[in-house]
């Protein structure tokens, strides 16, 4: 599925081809304190179909439970979180923010990961597998 969207201010746009059924709603409490509410909803796509078309987002690096280290792309201006991806060589895969999406309607969860860290006051999203933590 081919997506396009951006931060709110419209500095920095992207495109990416997607597979939808890859979307999934992080619990972490990173994701959490990063986003400043419940949950973070993600779609993943390899660095070969992942493109910025304008802009240059700003990358803050984050140390994740395992000791791998993420690198969290936003804008600087209006602070829009983008993606998260992996630092240094190799193949990257960019978890794209769903809300900078155009078409987040059609990017609907599959599954749930660390599910361990959902606040208990969350409704239970019905038909989703998840995933205690992530391994």
């Amino acid at each position: 599925m081919r997506i396009d969207g951006g931060c709110h201010c419209g500095a920095i746009t992207y495109e990416a081809e997607v597979d939808p059924e890859k979307t999934s709603i992080c619990h972490c409490t990173d994701c959490q304190q990063i986003t400043g509410t419940a949950f973070r909803v993600t779609v993943f796509a390899p660095e070969s179909d992942y493109r910025i078309t304008a802009g240059t987002p700003k990358e803050y690096i984050k140390i994740a439970e395992s000791g791998a280290r993420r690198a969290q792309g936003f804008c600087a201006d209006c602070g829009s979180q983008l993606y998260s991806t992996s630092v240094g060589d190799g193949p990257k895969v960019y978890g794209i923010r769903v809300g900078t999406a155009r078409q987040r309607q059609d990017l609907i969860p599959r599954r749930q990961i660390w599910h361990r860290s959902a606040l208990h006051w969350l409704p239970e999203f019905d038909g989703l597998g998840t995933v205690e933590k992530q391994s």
